[in-house]
């Protein structure tokens, strides 16, 4: 990598390994109990962390790092922080999660700090607590652009229901906000109606329905997170005779976050108009690389990197913003897209 690096001092010795598992282990991938990487998965019910994950046992399987078997936290904080105990007394030397509360794990980070067990933290960027290195897309660009996609297409008239994350994750916060702040400068004549959700599918068609009770006049979704979104908000629509398919009068124009392959075949059908594609292939191979080269003691420096990215200095570390592309009709197809690379070899 052309990225700068100086060497830091080297880990502390091995913990001694202990006999407690931690909370919803999968199966051990071939380092078993003597890895030095721990992994925990966010959750398991959203098709972009479940290609994460598929993304990281292929890198695992490679040999990319020798990681103890993964666990799941199934989006429970306290779930994540025994997983991370765990993987202490288990003799873990970096650990790589993706917290998604994310101002609740910052004892948990101190703790793993005082043990020199540097984190890595995908996807989010906790709110406190000492990281080696968060590898992330630029959250805020998320919102920006779905903003100003919806502008355009509506011609800055309209209204529009907003699928917020959960408020307690910096995602959710900077989608939320950037996507605030964009539509009062920029389309004022658009109303936003915010729908709290919590990363929920069932929460957000629930809201989504009474949305439309409300305001059936509604011509434009953003969607947080297509993983989570797509299928409920998908089905609703069809319920109430409103999927009409994209350039048809009625037609309601939907823009999400993730880039799975689910969404771009609604993109191709005409379902929706289009999504920002979280790079799920970059953010598991990112990880286990950073995990890799904490392991050596190497540290980075903020600046551009030869991977189309650039690294920013933050309170608690540095993050590696790495790119998300709009995806629509006219690049959906593109083969450098992760979604458009499963299953391939």
């Amino acid at each position: 990598m052309r990225l700068r690096r100086t060497s830091v001092a080297a880990c502390a010795a091995l913990l001694a390994v202990a006999a407690l598992a931690g909370c919803n282990r999968g199966s051990d991938d071939k380092a078993g109990s003597s890895g030095k990487v721990g992994i925990d998965l966010p959750r398991s019910d959203s098709d972009f962390w479940n290609s994460y994950n598929s993304y990281i046992e292929k890198g695992v399987k490679a040999g990319d790092v020798s990681a103890l078997p993964r666990t799941n936290s199934q989006n429970d904080i306290g779930k994540l922080v025994a997983n991370v105990q765990s993987f202490a007394n288990e003799g873990a030397k970096a650990i790589v999660m993706a917290p998604q509360d994310t101002g609740a794990i910052a004892s948990t980070l101190d703790q793993m700090a005082k043990k020199k067990i540097p984190v890595i933290s995908v996807d989010t960027r906790p709110d406190k607590g000492p990281v080696y290195m968060v590898v992330r897309a630029d959250n805020k660009a998320y919102g920006t652009k779905a903003c100003e996609y919806l502008g355009e297409q509506l011609k800055g008239k309209g209204k529009v229901a907003e699928f917020e994350g959960d408020l307690s994750s910096i995602n959710g916060r900077d989608r939320s906000e950037a996507f605030a702040a964009c539509m009062k400068s920029k389309y004022p004549g658009i109303k936003v109606i915010p729908l709290v959700t919590n990363w929920d599918g069932a929460t957000a068609s629930a809201k989504l329905q009474t949305t439309l009770a409300s305001d059936p006049d509604l011509n434009g979704i953003y969607m947080q997170a297509g993983g989570v979104f797509l299928q409920p908000t998908l089905a609703l629509l069809q319920q109430k005779n409103l999927l009409k398919p994209a350039g048809t009068a009625g037609h309601i124009t939907i823009i999400s976050n993730d880039g799975i392959p689910e969404e771009f075949k609604a993109i191709k059908a005409g379902q929706i108009d289009a999504t920002v594609s979280q790079p799920a292939d970059l953010y598991a191979k990112y990880a286990l690389y950073y995990a890799k080269e904490a392991l050596a003691g190497k540290t980075f420096e903020p600046g551009k990197t030869d991977h189309d990215s650039t690294i920013i200095k933050i309170p608690n570390g540095l993050e590696d913003q790495l790119p998300a592309p709009l995806v629509t009709k006219d690049n959906v197809d593109d083969s450098s897209l992760w979604a458009n690379q499963l299953g391939k070899s």
